[in-house]
């Protein structure tokens, strides 16, 4: 039986993508069950329901934290999902929400953890000088990027690197990570 994860975006979904993608692979331990968003003009949420997966979204302005993650967390229940993978969410999670499914949600994250939590990471790693950039998918915890880590990549900063170059090498390579990780994770 295949275990049922939930992706959940802000934008355009390329690691939902590739998420997707992976999971249509036969021996992959995973289906697909819901993309969410807290956008709903979000690319994401088009191209999964293009590509016949149950959609949902919902805008948490006016609501409160807890209102918006009680209907996010429907959504998840409804669908049967028993995991779920942040793919460019870009909100944070609150300490109850992580409780409700502790140990079953993974976000992969622009930097080689726990090295550059956080935002401007690509940035953050050339103006310190790092030879290598990278990105790291990690279980979610009630502290920001601060799961135990379970898998990475190393890419290469290269001289006169910007953030935005060194991002689009990385990204190439959270392609591939993600949906390894996930699969190995959900195999445990």
């Amino acid at each position: 039986m295949k275990r049922k994860l939930g992706i959940l975006i802000s934008g355009r979904g390329s690691n939902m993508q590739a998420l997707v993608e992976a999971a249509r692979l036969a021996d992959s331990p995973y289906t697909v069950a819901l993309v969410a968003s807290d956008k709903p003009e979000a690319a994401g949420l088009a191209w999964a329901s293009d590509h016949g997966i149950a959609t949902f979204a919902r805008s948490p302005k006016g609501l409160a934290k807890a209102e918006y993650e009680a209907a996010i967390d429907a959504a998840l229940r409804d669908a049967g999902v028993e995991a779920i993978a942040l793919a460019g969410y870009m909100r944070l999670l609150s300490d109850a929400f992580v409780a409700r499914w502790r140990g079953r949600i993974v976000n992969i994250h622009p930097s080689l953890l726990p090295l550059y939590k956080g935002l401007d990471t690509h940035k953050r790693a050339i103006e310190a000088g790092d030879s290598h950039g990278g990105c790291s998918v990690h279980i979610v915890t009630e502290e920001l990027d601060g799961g135990e880590v379970l898998g990475q990549a190393r890419v290469p900063i290269l001289p006169g690197d910007t953030p935005e170059a060194l991002a689009e090498r990385v990204l190439a390579e959270e392609h591939a990570l993600y949906p390894r990780i996930v699969a190995d994770w959900l195999r445990r």
